[in-house]
């Protein structure tokens, strides 16, 4: 009789392991569309061996664990690729901006110094200067037209204006881009401060129960890789920590600064417009993915040397008109201009406009020795600010964003690929398998209809046993 308790109580218990196996895959299928939820298993075994005359037996199955099936290598993985992509994306956001800005588009199928056969745009920079070029071309052609004249200050008004504008367009994209990297700051130590505040939580539960905070292990996984979209870190489990973690970045020496020990945030990150620091004592990190450095990259490099270049092209403008239109006893653009690139000498009215520095209204050499500087082959090694023409430096200058861009566009499709590679490697571990849980719920399913039979069958036996005994 007593065999036949123990065997029921053995059904009891199983029936109980298999219940809990139900509710598990029930769980995992309630997420399967949870992106941040990672599968979870039970694992099934005896605790306790009974000496028999029949040997060892066992005491019943039950559940001795509810583990969650996470790779913290894959995970790193993945938080590693986004930091790389979110750098790309960031570069690539910034000079669409920049080339949007620039109002050009260069067919470098050609190599043309002339700004007319080498850019498709009409209303650019390079067409600009084309168009101030040809004006003085049409001015030498008929330098006693009033309408030429006209013409002529119209379009050098335009030229000047464009450089200008340009400018300011860049400058405020550089602005923008450093307010983008402030945002990106407080969001950084926004999240920093959720994973420290998860620290605490998960050691709640898991300094009585080891591993048991699953989902909070799941919520500060995807902060993790929310993080990694704005910096490139490490993530460090702390042995004796019950399931705590340290988030370290690594300084322009390659040394660790912690931003975050178990539950504090040490220090955060800071942003002084030109440098991003953390930790504390705040320390100047070196960043080498994520999107605040990209904005910073894209910022400092690309964008600032297209303005620089475009002061040059300007400074090369002003500088070769002024010489050529010297012998007029006046210049044709201020030398130094209080704002902007370039600005029309204050003398400069129709009256005063010359084609020539004789009397001879009629002459023609200023006009065609200004037209002749869009031809003019420039070095920097004689003191100018450009080598080549003016029109084959600005043609170079435009071809380097784009080249830039396209080259940019081609790494981050590469990056893209990788990290959706390396997400579906981590997927395949962690994330929910609809047919895989339906197989388990089944198996459930199954494994305790046969239990209850096991039950049902020993309560007929034993009211068999009892019935016969009483009679």
């Amino acid at each position: 009789m007593s065999g036949l308790i123990g065997n029921l109580l053995n059904a009891t218990k199983s029936l109980a392991a298999q219940q809990a196996g139900v509710e598990v895959a029930g769980r995992n299928l309630a997420n399967i569309n949870n992106p941040n939820y990672s599968r979870q298993r039970i694992e099934l075994g005896d605790k306790v061996l009974v000496d028999t005359k029949l040997g060892p037996i066992g005491n019943g199955v039950e559940v001795l664990a509810l583990k969650q099936i996470r790779d913290q290598f894959l995970d790193s993985s993945v938080a590693r690729e986004a930091s790389q992509t979110g750098l790309l994306q960031a570069q690539q956001s910034g000079l669409e901006r920049a080339q949007t800005a620039l109002a050009e588009q260069v067919d470098r199928s050609t190599d043309s110094s002339s700004i007319s056969t080498a850019t498709s745009s009409t209303n650019g920079i390079g067409a600009s200067i084309n168009d101030f070029f040809n004006s003085f071309d049409e001015l030498a052609a008929k330098p006693l037209d009033t309408g030429a004249k006209q013409v002529l200050l119209q379009k050098a008004d335009t030229l000047a204006n464009k450089f200008n504008v340009t400018d300011k367009r860049l400058s405020s994209l550089q602005s923008d881009l450093t307010e983008e990297v402030r945002i990106g700051t407080d969001k950084t130590n926004s999240i920093l401060s959720q994973i420290a505040d998860l620290n605490g939580e998960i050691q709640k539960f898991e300094i009585r129960v080891p591993e048991s905070a699953r989902e909070l292990r799941d919520q500060r996984q995807a902060k993790l890789e929310e993080l990694s979209k704005y910096i490139d870190f490490s993530s460090r489990t702390i042995p004796g920590g019950f399931g705590q973690i340290q988030i370290v970045a690594k300084d322009t020496a390659g040394a660790d600064v912690l931003l975050v020990d178990k539950t504090s945030v040490n220090g955060g990150i800071t942003f002084n417009g030109t440098q991003i620091s953390g930790g504390n004592p705040s320390t100047a990190l070196g960043l080498q993915g994520g999107v605040l450095k990209g904005h910073l990259l894209v910022r400092d490099g690309a964008i600032q040397g297209l303005r620089d270049d475009l002061k040059k092209t300007a400074d090369q403008v002003a500088s070769g008109v002024n010489a050529a239109y010297s012998p007029t006893g006046s210049n044709f653009f201020q030398a130094a201009p209080a704002s902007g690139l370039m600005a029309l000498d204050p003398t400069l009215n129709f009256n005063s406009l010359k084609a020539t520095g004789t009397i001879d209204a009629g002459a023609n050499e200023v006009a065609l020795a200004v037209a002749d500087v869009a031809r003019t082959k420039f070095s920097t090694g004689s003191g100018d600010s450009i080598d080549g023409t003016i029109g084959g430096f600005f043609t170079k200058t435009v071809s380097r964003v784009g080249e830039a861009l396209n080259g940019t566009n081609s790494k981050l499709g590469d990056q893209e690929l990788i990290e959706k590679m390396t997400t579906k490697n981590r997927d395949a571990v962690s994330s929910v398998s609809m047919d895989e849980e339906m197989a388990d719920l089944m198996k459930f399913q199954r494994s305790y209809q046969a239990n209850a039979r096991v039950v049902r069958v020993i309560d007929e036996m034993l009211d068999g046993l009892i019935n016969n005994m009483l009679r």
